[in-house]
């Protein structure tokens, strides 16, 4: 029977050339790019190329020609839906866990390379201890953490050493080094700042886990990055989130280590939007002129307006192009273990949009991006990102110190300026930005 708490308008099924080119030109670029570690060859091409927008135009024609109904592919011994109207994301996403499950059999494939006891692919029995504990330390809705002060602290200490590593140019090899020390320190204590080791092992692993099922786990090298990992927590250093987790409990119960495993990887989507944030300012100098008078002293602060930035930096640029559900029960999509697709980019980057190439960081101050049920950098419903405040606190405080005394402007990379529509398609990994004077 059709479940009551979700739409009951009926899929409409796509024919056979239209799920070759939805396969084509969505699915396949998005796995090349790396869906759970980005690959940094294949960003480059997809950069170049642009990607995403034919993809985006491709999925304007399907919503049009299928009058926004959601789309079922034809996909051999599979139940696959895609998603094409802002009210379905929006029903998708309040529908969590039941009857749209973020744990999928891709995800569950992917994920368990390296933390198989995740929040994000436990099921109906150990999810609500672990997301509650999650909560309980990420705290999500507060914009500032009760750790904020020593965030702040350690944030301003890793841009000095930033800044004082920097001659010229500031590529995102040099960023990410001290992104990394930051988010090992904000997470596991200053101890860890310098353990490399440990998030080149998790990469190792989010590289396999970008082949999901296709790949052979390393159990070896993900029984010794959870034995690292449990090193530093156990350490519980005060003032990381280390601390916060000895004091919620024990963590056997919730699979601590296989959280924060979750966590080290949102970081480092983290910090492309972060470094993809501070290009877009350097392209913007009003902007950028704007974000300096929202920046105070060193300590914690709100930081409204550079943390409207950095949405607006994942809603050009998506660090999760694409959002997955699986349905636990038959409704109007289809029977139960039916995957749905949201493509993100499609929807923050609508044509329809006034501001679909342009950077809008009132979007997020002014309310209309609320109104938009498509706009969703960081998820939405149930199973919303539950570290999307200390994330945006983390990335807007280091932008305030590194735009406080410095200019910026582009080295190399695409323009990303108010007077050319943005490329649909980022590549991070070779923006480079010249540091001027303040």
């Amino acid at each position: 029977m059709t479940s009551t708490r979700e739409h009951r308008t009926r899929p409409e099924t796509a024919s056979v050339a239209e799920t070759l080119r939805v396969a084509i030109e969505v699915a396949l670029p998005t796995l090349a790019g790396g869906v759970i570690k980005r690959r940094p060859a294949a960003m480059a091409l997809a950069g170049k190329l642009q990607f995403d927008r034919p993809a985006i135009r491709l999925l304007r024609r399907l919503r049009d020609r299928h009058y926004g109904h959601p789309l079922k592919l034809r996909v051999p011994g599979r139940s696959v839906e895609l998603a094409l109207s802002g009210a379905d994301v929006k029903r998708l996403l309040a529908g969590a866990p039941t009857p749209f499950s973020p744990s999928t059999v891709e995800k569950r494939a992917a994920l368990g390379h390296f933390q198989p006891h995740g929040v994000l692919v436990s099921d109906a029995a150990d999810r609500p201890a672990r997301r509650r504990f999650t909560e309980a330390v990420l705290q999500p809705g507060r914009p500032l953490h009760e750790l904020a002060e020593p965030f702040a602290e350690a944030v301003a200490q890793e841009t000095a050493v930033l800044l004082g590593s920097v001659t010229r140019e500031l590529d995102w090899d040099t960023f990410n080094v001290a992104w990394w020390r930051l988010v090992r320190r904000v997470v596991l204590g200053a101890a860890a700042r310098d353990d490399t080791t440990l998030t080149d092992q998790l990469e190792r692993l989010r590289l396999d886990a970008n082949w999901a099922y296709l790949h052979p786990k390393r159990r070896q090298l993900r029984e010794e990055f959870r034995q690292r990992l449990a090193g530093h927590l156990e350490r519980a250093e005060p003032a990381s989130l280390a601390a916060v987790i000895a004091a919620a409990g024990p963590a056997e119960e919730v699979a601590a280590p296989d959280q924060v495993a979750h966590w080290l990887f949102a970081f480092d989507a983290a910090g492309m939007a972060t470094f993809r944030t501070l290009a877009l300012l350097a392209g913007h100098p009003a902007a950028a002129d704007r974000a300096r008078e929202d920046v105070g002293g060193t300590g914690p602060a709100r930081l409204s307006y550079l943390r409207a930035c950095v949405l607006e930096a994942v809603r050009l640029w998506p660090t999760t192009p694409m959002i997955l559900r699986e349905t636990t029960e038959e409704t109007s999509w289809g029977p139960a273990g039916t995957t749905v697709l949201v493509f993100t980019p499609f929807f923050h980057r609508d044509p329809d949009l006034p501001y679909a190439d342009r950077f809008e960081p009132d979007l997020w101050l002014d309310g209309r991006a609320a109104e938009n049920p498509a706009l969703v950098p960081f998820s939405a419903g149930p199973a919303v990102c539950p570290g999307r405040d200390l994330v945006q606190f983390c990335a807007s405080t280091m932008l305030a110190g590194l735009l406080r005394e410095h200019r910026f402007e582009q080295a190399a990379g695409p323009v990303l300026s108010p007077d050319r529509p943005l490329p649909a398609t980022l590549d991070n990994f070779h923006l480079r930005l010249r540091l001027l004077a303040g």
